[in-house]
């Protein structure tokens, strides 16, 4: 509950420094969309603001519609990469062609969308680019993996209106996916008065070109948002080992029809395992769940070895070398009280 002097809203887009946030009652002449900073004390306290946050701001000044983030609410869901938080659903868009699919980058992107907790919706873009036949065994395919997908393209008519029934449904949905797959192009097709910029492909890359440069939400229904984000080619796998299989559908109940005698089961041909070989992702699994290995093995190795000069200390989700005293700069409270020390009277019993 905000108070009095507080409105409660929804960050749609940050910019620099700033945040726009749409209230959820207007103000006065209708106003509903304030450009906000953030209090310091926020920011002394740790606490980030990202699109989707529900927030209470204060200190409105109503006829520039300016005001500023005193409190952020406690989150739902969140997705780390774009960062958005109190998510719905989370819809990763792959281009069929131009760039050609890749299906370990596109299971990457399934995986970071199913670690987030999130319904995960996956939608082939660019559907208008290949034979029917071949759009027809990437989504037999994707059924097989445990998605209903969608092929979609904004030349072919009537190809968006299953996207858009699903996305109408309330709540936040963000679309995800690589550069040039064509997600600000599916935008404009569901909501063709934004004119979001696109731009081609390269054509000696076949890269996809950025246009999308920050998160932004936009209404398509009442009550359902829609997230554009930026395109990124390689996602990481946030998660530990033995929880890469939960982000697999086809590793997950009622798919896996045969339960693991183990719990912490990683799917490698261990006594009592479930999983028949052979299954289609099989490699890409492998080759994840080796990776995140390799990781975990580095950190350790690291966490292990001392420092020269100093100790470990954690930096996102890495160990480095903390700096030798002598390279260190010393902090401004430490600044402080060396100089009172020096102006402090000696002890006349020292």
């Amino acid at each position: 509950m905000a108070e009095p002097s507080r409105r409660r809203g929804r960050v749609v887009a940050l910019l620099a420094n700033f945040c726009w946030v749409q209230l959820d009652q207007p103000g006065p002449a209708h106003q509903q969309r304030l450009l906000c900073t953030r209090r310091t004390r926020l920011g002394k306290s740790g606490q980030s603001i990202c699109v989707g946050d529900w927030v209470q701001v204060d200190g409105i000044d109503w006829p520039s519609a300016r005001a500023a983030v005193a409190a952020v609410e406690p989150r739902q869901l969140l997705l780390e990469r774009p960062p958005v938080a109190n998510i719905t659903r989370v819809v990763v868009v792959i281009a069929l062609a131009e760039p050609a699919l890749d299906p370990l980058q596109l299971t990457r992107f399934l995986i970071t969308a199913e670690a987030s907790g999130a319904a995960v919706e996956l939608v082939f873009s660019k559907a208008d680019l290949l034979p029917l036949d071949q759009v027809e065994h990437w989504l037999q395919r994707a059924a097989a993996w445990g998605y209903a997908a969608l092929a979609v393209s904004p030349r072919l008519p009537g190809s968006l209106d299953p996207l858009r029934q699903r996305l109408a449904q309330p709540g936040l949905s963000v679309l995800c996916g690589p550069s040039g797959v064509g997600k600000s192009s599916l935008i404009n097709g569901l909501l063709p008065e934004l004119e979001l910029r696109v731009a081609a492909v390269s054509g000696r890359l076949q890269r996809g070109r950025h246009t999308t440069r920050h998160v932004e939400l936009f209404a398509l229904n009442e009550g359902a948002l829609l997230a554009d984000t930026p395109g990124f080619n390689r996602p990481q796998l946030p998660l530990e080992p033995a929880a890469l299989a939960a982000c697999f559908p086809e590793l997950r109940p009622p798919r896996l029809r045969l339960a693991c005698q183990f719990g912490d089961c990683l799917h490698q041909g261990e006594p009592g395992c479930g999983v028949a070989p052979g299954w289609d992702r099989q490699a890409l699994y492998d080759q994840c769940l080796q990776e995140l290995r390799s990781t975990a093995q580095r950190q350790a190795a690291a966490a292990s070895r001392p420092a020269a000069g100093g100790s470990l200390r954690q930096r996102g989700d890495r160990l480095e070398p903390r700096l030798a005293g002598q390279y260190r700069r010393q902090s401004r409270r430490g600044q402080r009280q060396a100089a009172e020390a020096e102006l402090s009277p000696p002890d006349p019993e020292g």
